[in-house]
């Protein structure tokens, strides 16, 4: 989000010359990050794009991947990853990270400079502030086991939006042997403008575990604050022991309401949580055994440039 701007200014100097530019919503690498919490479903993907299209101002088009993360596979499961195709497809410039400067110069390569470049200083870009929400800050957080990773979860069919998300997050141990710490966080997504009413029972969890695997505590109540309402995660620390592999199903309750209290309702919702590690929302780049960032698009340059 940082690369707007100038990736802007290219945009606006490269399209006269019959370029196209596109950014691609992928799976979050972060979680949380600039009021964005990930989303289950293509129309909240959508809804993350609207976000994003309302926040920056850019004039770029936006694209989502689909929700099996076809592209995001495709390039390797980077972050932010840039590429420049020709107009048979074939992959002519790529990089890990996007870098809006390397990416004029590939265009100045292709198609020639442009005299004098737009700067950044030249934009008007319309930013606009978050959605903002009730206050946060009132639950204390809960302190992430040393080296926890995502693991893959599966929300079940709900008639009620997942007003509050999980993300489940592992200690190496569930990865190795199957005994560890596992995180879950119940977080609101600010996208729908709810809160935690804390006038009625408070967020709970309970997991059932198949035989042989053992977890502590198996159900849990969130502290209950004192304010009417806030928009905290609801934090709990697991402890799991002979969970290699398996897959644990996850009861939460919670009371939602929205911002504007047109509605106030009990929400219970169910995930299933496989103790394996999700590699869509993961930082880790794909390679092969030489070490090499790995590609599929077709017609990608096989060098690590």
């Amino acid at each position: 989000m940082r690369n707007v701007p100038s990736w802007e200014t290219v945009k606006l100097d490269y399209a006269a010359k019959g370029v196209q530019f596109f950014y691609i919503y992928k799976p979050l690498a972060h979680p949380e990050l600039d009021n964005y919490v990930s989303p289950f479903t293509l129309a909240e993907r959508l809804m993350h794009v609207a976000e994003a299209e309302r926040r920056l101002g850019s004039s770029v088009t936006w694209l989502a991947d689909t929700m099996s993360n076809d592209y995001h596979e495709a390039v390797g499961r980077t972050p932010n990853s840039e590429f420049v195709l020709d107009q048979a497809g074939m992959v002519i410039a790529r990089r890990i990270w996007s870098s809006p400067e390397d990416l004029r110069e590939d265009l100045a390569g292709l198609l020639g400079p442009v005299e004098p470049p737009t700067s950044v200083d030249d934009l008007d870009l319309p930013e606009q502030d978050a959605i903002s929400t009730v206050a946060k800050g009132i639950v204390p957080r809960v302190e992430m086991p040393a080296g926890a990773l995502p693991l893959e979860i599966e929300p079940l069919a709900s008639e009620i939006p997942f007003y509050a998300k999980l993300r489940a997050e592992g200690t190496q141990g569930l990865f190795e042997d199957g005994t560890g710490t596992l995180y879950l966080g119940f977080h609101l997504d600010p996208l729908y403008q709810v809160h935690w009413n804390n006038d009625v029972d408070p967020v709970s969890y309970k997991i059932r575990a198949p035989e042989g695997v053992v977890v502590t505590p198996a159900e849990g109540t969130a502290i209950d604050p004192e304010e009417a309402a806030d928009a905290d995660p609801r934090e709990f620390l697991v402890d799991v022991a002979g969970g290699q592999g398996q897959v644990l199903d996850v009861n939460v309750r919670y009371f939602a309401c929205d911002d504007a209290l047109t509605f106030c309702i009990p929400v219970q919702q169910d995930y299933k949580v496989h103790l394996e590690r999700d590699w869509n929302h993961d930082w880790s780049i794909r390679t092969d055994a030489e070490g090499q960032w790995k590609l599929a698009i077709p017609g990608a340059p096989t060098d690590d440039s």
